[in-house]
């Protein structure tokens, strides 16, 4: 997610466009304005008062001016524009969200609305269509290395792999993703957001749908209070969003360190963004490897390919978006990464 919602018939919007478009003035907001709310994402505009919450603040803190890789602000493609201090600062607040979600809610029980679909129908179906052809390579024991000339064969056939598969969807918003991937044979599914009214709007739809067996949980995953781990991890939008936060190269810090708990060993995580590139999230990757093996050294799993210690590490790419020429670079204006989990 970030400050728009991007449509899919403007394939040839850029990411400096789409982030630009999404400048609002003042405290209020209007009805055109609340339909950037197409998704909600977990995070939280304060941390409480207790030692734990504290401490981890403090140790991201600590870890972002101590280190020597690039910091998190850094990741974004339009670094000649002012960061909009006032549009960061409202999309990071759990208020504005609240906000919104409780106009969606409203709107669902009045004339039945779904919502808006973050990043637009045809990137969500790329991404459940991507992701299942993904699971499906692993489960077979294959590392598949071009995922998007993978042809997949009927859902019957995946459901003997999917049905396995547990999935967080974290920020899920209305929870539609989690629906087209339950069309898809997940069966094991769960949703996660900071907002009540992400989550009661999830619920409601799913109920509607006939989607009851997706269990949906009010969750930040900065401070998440989950105790299992997922083999599939969804995020669409979630990172985008910490990283609009006025305090957001702290909280991308503990976002990653968060993550890493919740997702199983030889797990995927699947991160889909329009404010970060490919090139981007495997180099933020790479420095949360680098932080946690500062931190941890030999606790770590060691990769036996490259040598270095690794939580995650890049698997592959959606190479099907539209792409557009920019000052000379081909670029895209949403990416979609997996990353195993050593």
């Amino acid at each position: 997610m970030a400050g728009i919602r991007l449509q899919p018939e403007e394939g040839d919007v850029s990411q400096q466009q789409a982030r630009a478009a999404a400048s609002i003035a003042g405290d209020l907001v209007s009805d055109d304005e609340r339909s950037v709310a197409a998704d909600s994402w977990s995070i939280k505009s304060d941390y409480g008062s207790t030692l734990d919450d504290d401490q981890r603040h403090a140790d991201a803190a600590e870890a972002l001016s101590s280190a020597n890789f690039r910091a998190a602000s850094d990741y974004n493609s339009d670094k000649e524009e002012p960061d909009g201090e006032g549009v960061t600062s409202m999309l990071g607040l759990q208020s504005y969200w609240d906000a919104a979600y409780a106009d969606e809610l409203a709107n669902f029980r009045e004339h039945g609305h779904a919502g808006e679909i973050w990043f637009g129908s045809d990137v969500m179906d790329v991404v459940v269509s991507w992701t299942k052809s993904l699971c499906i390579e692993i489960s077979q024991g294959h590392i598949p290395n071009h995922v998007d000339d993978i042809k997949s064969g009927p859902v019957e056939q995946g459901d003997k792999y999917l049905s396995s598969w547990s999935v967080l969807d974290i920020g899920t918003g209305n929870g539609l993703l989690l629906q087209e991937l339950a069309k898809q044979g997940f069966s094991d599914l769960t949703g996660v957001d900071y907002s009540d009214g992400a989550i009661g709007l999830a619920r409601s739809l799913a109920d509607r749908d006939g989607f009851s067996n997706i269990n949906f949980l009010v969750d930040d995953v900065l401070e998440t209070k989950l105790q299992r781990q997922f083999q599939l991890v969804m995020d669409k939008g979630t990172l985008d969003a910490i990283g609009l936060h006025p305090d957001g190269r702290i909280k991308r810090i503990i976002y990653w360190d968060s993550v890493s708990k919740l997702v199983a060993s030889g797990g995927i995580l699947v991160i889909t963004s329009c404010n970060s590139t490919k090139e981007e999230l495997v180099q933020e990757v790479e420095n949360f490897n680098q932080r946690t093996n500062e931190s941890q050294g030999s606790d770590i799993q060691k990769d036996q390919a490259s040598g270095d210690h690794t939580v995650f590490r890049y698997l592959n790419h959606v190479q099907t978006y539209p792409t557009f020429m920019f000052g000379g670079s081909v670029g895209s204006r949403v990416a979609t990464v997996a990353f195993l989990r050593s």
